[in-house]
């Protein structure tokens, strides 16, 4: 009588043993989350200015490079460069992602210009804020400038 007891406890547990099994093994249909658009449009200033890995930003109230006065602003793919300085382009034209959604790359046309500009990008968030960091080279290879920029509220 006591092995029936221990047979029929054995059974039970072994079922409920196979019931979490069965039940824990369910796959879920989990949907993927669809990334934003990322959308440059506003005007940007920049933050952070580097030539050949040294910051430019001492420079910032300097006669010579005034980066306060500067700023980009796009909209509805073109750009508009407001008081011009070294920068990847030197006129007004369009703009391009290369993906919408995980964009790496901008590209620049200048207004009259058949050739466009490409550039690597960054775009993360830092503190809070959406930050665009563009690494280029305006002229000599030898100089290469990364400006972060943010955009102005």
């Amino acid at each position: 009588m006591k092995q029936l007891q221990k047979l029929k406890t054995v059974n039970v547990l072994l079922f409920v043993l196979m019931l979490l099994v069965w039940t824990g093994c369910k796959t879920e249909n989990v949907n993927p989350v669809t990334e934003s658009v990322k959308d440059l449009t506003g005007t940007w200033r920049i933050v952070k200015a580097n030539r050949n890995g040294t910051s430019l930003l001492p420079l910032v109230d300097s006669n010579y490079i005034n980066f306060n006065k500067f700023s980009i602003i796009f909209k509805d793919g073109s750009y508009t460069l407001v008081n011009p300085l070294p920068f990847i382009v030197s006129q007004n034209g369009t703009y391009s992602l290369d993906n919408p959604q995980y964009p790496f790359t901008i590209t620049f046309k200048q207004t009259g210009s058949t050739t466009p500009i490409s550039t690597a990008f960054t775009y993360p968030i830092v503190n809070g804020v959406r930050i665009l960091t563009l690494v280029f080279s305006p002229g000599c290879p030898q100089n290469t400038y990364s400006y972060s920029l943010q955009k102005v509220n």
